[in-house]
C-alpha cells in the first residue's frame, strides 16, 4: 500500500495517480476522512483511558462514602473508554480498507490511459515478409500439431478449455527456453529460487494480487491456500516480517515455477492454441533494493529481458505500460512484446514492474535506515525472464520454413543437443 504519511501530506498527487489510472480519486478523501475519525477517537480513548487510570487510584485511596461515589464514576469512565476504541477500532478499519483500494503512485511521464494508450519506446528486427519468400505461414497450434508438439484437444479433454499438452519437442522447447532463463539470470548475479506455489493469505494480499484482480486468483478453500499466477507472489513474500542487509547491494533472485490463472473476463480471447492459458512455467526475476535504487534496478531488469529476446531472434518492441494497466502495485512496467506473423501484431513475452515501496509495506519488509534514525520501507521490483507458451509461439511463428521445419537460434541450441532446425516427424 502507499505511504499513509505521504497521502497527508500530499493527497492531490494520489488523487492524480488515481484519475491517470482511470480509478475513483475519492478514495482518496475516503482514507482521509476515516483517518482524520481514527486519530480523533485515539486521542480521545487515550485521554478518557489516562482518566481511567487516575481514577483508579483515586479509588484506592479512598474510603467510606467517598469511596463508593468513586466508584460509580468508574462505570461511566470504562463504558466511555470502550466507546472511544470501538470507534477508533472502526474508523482504523475503514481507512486501511480504502487504503488498500488505493493502487501504486505512477511515476511521472507514465502514459495516461488504458491497455490501448501505451508509448512505444523501441522496436528491435523487422517483421519477416512471407508474401516476398513465397509462402504463406502456418500459426503456432498448425506448426505445434505438424510437430507433434502441441495438444490442445487432449489438454481440453483432460483438464477443460485453456489447458494443453506440450509433447515431444515442445516439452523440450519449454525446457529449453527455461535453462536459457536461468542461464542468464545467474549470470547477472541473480540466486536461483526454487519457490513454493501455494501460498497462505497473507502472502497473496502482501503482494497485491487479492485487491482488483482477486478473480483471477485460484483459490483451495479447504486449506485456505492460494496457487500462484507468478513466482513473485512467493518471491515478495519470501523476507515478510524482516530487516534487510542492503548494505553490500540489492538482493536480486531468480524463480522458475509452474503458474495458474484463473483467465477470468477473457472469455473468447485467444481461444485458439496456447497463448492464454491457465496453467504454464515461467522465470521471474525479483529484486529487494534501497528506494533511491528503484529506477537503476527497473533499467537493469529490462536490459536482462532484452538480453533474453535478443537471444530468440524475434522481432520485437519495448512499450512503456499505460497507467490504467499497470495492475495495483506496479508504479510503472515496461513490457517487451514479440511480433506474432500470423496475427500481424506486437504481444507481451516480458514485463518488468518497478512497485517502489508498495509490496513491501503491507508485506513488512525494511532495511536499517542509513542515515540512522530506525529502519525504513524497501523497494520490490520485479520481472518475467520468459514463460513458456509465448516464447514457443514466437519462436515456431517467426523462425518456421516454407517445408514446416523450425529454425533453433543459437542461443537455444545448447539446451537441445545442438539441433539448429527442427524438423516434422515422418508421418
Amino acid at each position: 500500500m502507499i505511504d499513509l504519511r505521504e497521502l497527508r501530506a500530499d493527497p492531490e498527487r494520489a488523487r492524480a495517480s488515481q484519475r491517470a489510472r482511470g480509478e475513483d480519486p475519492g478514495v482518496v478523501d475516503q482514507v482521509l476522512s476515516a483517518d482524520e475519525r481514527h486519530r480523533t477517537a485515539l486521542s480521545g480513548f487515550e485521554a478518557a483511558r489516562a482518566e481511567q487510570k487516575a481514577h483508579g487510584k483515586e479509588v484506592a485511596r479512598a474510603t467510606g462514602e467517598e469511596k463508593q461515589a468513586l466508584l460509580a464514576g468508574v462505570k461511566d469512565l470504562a463504558a466511555r473508554v470502550k466507546a472511544l476504541q470501538a470507534e477508533a477500532d472502526e474508523a482504523l478499519a475503514e481507512r486501511d480498507a480504502a487504503l488498500r483500494r488505493i493502487g501504486n503512485i505512477v511515476k511521472d511521464g507514465v502514459p495516461v490511459g488504458g491497455e490501448d494508450d501505451y508509448v512505444v519506446l523501441e522496436e528491435v528486427g523487422s517483421p519477416r515478409d512471407f508474401a516476398a519468400e513465397g509462402f504463406v505461414p502456418r500459426d503456432h497450434l498448425e506448426l505445434g500439431e505438424l510437430h507433434r508438439a502441441i495438444d490442445t484437444a487432449r489438454g481440453a479433454k483432460v483438464s477443460g478449455a485453456r489447458f494443453y499438452y506440450l509433447l515431444g519437442i515442445g516439452a523440450r522447447l519449454e525446457h529449453a527456453l527455461m535453462a536459457l532463463a536461468q542461464q542468464v539470470a545467474q549470470e547477472e548475479g541473480f540466486v536461483p529460487v526454487v519457490p513454493p506455489t501455494l501460498v497462505r493469505e497473507q502472502a497473496m494480499a502482501g503482494a497485491g494480487f487479492l485487491d482488483a484482480h482477486a478473480d483471477e486468483v485460484y483459490h483451495l478453500e479447504a486449506d485456505d491456500l492460494y496457487l500462484t499466477g507468478t513466482s513473485e507472489v512467493a518471491l515478495a513474500a519470501l523476507h515478510s516480517d524482516e530487516i534487510l542487509d542492503l548494505s553490500a547491494g540489492p538482493l536480486r533472485y531468480a524463480a522458475t515455477s509452474t503458474c495458474y490463472r484463473r483467465e477470468a473476463g477473457s472469455y473468447g480471447k485467444d481461444t485458439r492454441g496456447i497463448f492464454r492459458v491457465h496453467q504454464f512455467t515461467k522465470t521471474e526475476l525479483f529484486v529487494f533494493c534501497r528506494p533511491e535504487d528503484a529506477e537503476a534496478e527497473h533499467a537493469n531488469i529490462l536490459r536482462i529481458e532484452r538480453r533474453v529476446m535478443d537471444a530468440l531472434e524475434v522481432p520485437y518492441r519495448i512499450i512503456d505500460v499505460a497507467a490504467g494497466d499497470l495492475g495495483g502495485p506496479a508504479a510503472r512496467k515496461y513490457d517487451c512484446e514479440a511480433w506474432v506473423p500470423t496475427q500481424e501484431r506486437y504481444r507481451e513475452l516480458t514485463s518488468t514492474s518497478n512497485c517502489t515501496t508498495f509490496q513491501a509495506r503491507r508485506l513488512n519488509i525494511r532495511e536499517r535506515d542509513p542515515e540512522g534514525g530506525g529502519t525504513r520501507t524497501v523497494a520490490t521490483l520485479n520481472g518475467t525472464a520468459l514463460t513458456s507458451t509465448r516464447p514457443i509461439i514466437a519462436l515456431l511463428e517467426n523462425h518456421q520454413q516454407e517445408d514446416g521445419s523450425v529454425h533453433v537460434p543459437e542461443a537455444l541450441r545448447p539446451f537441445l543437443g545442438g539441433t539448429a532446425v527442427i524438423r516434422p516427424p515422418a508421418a
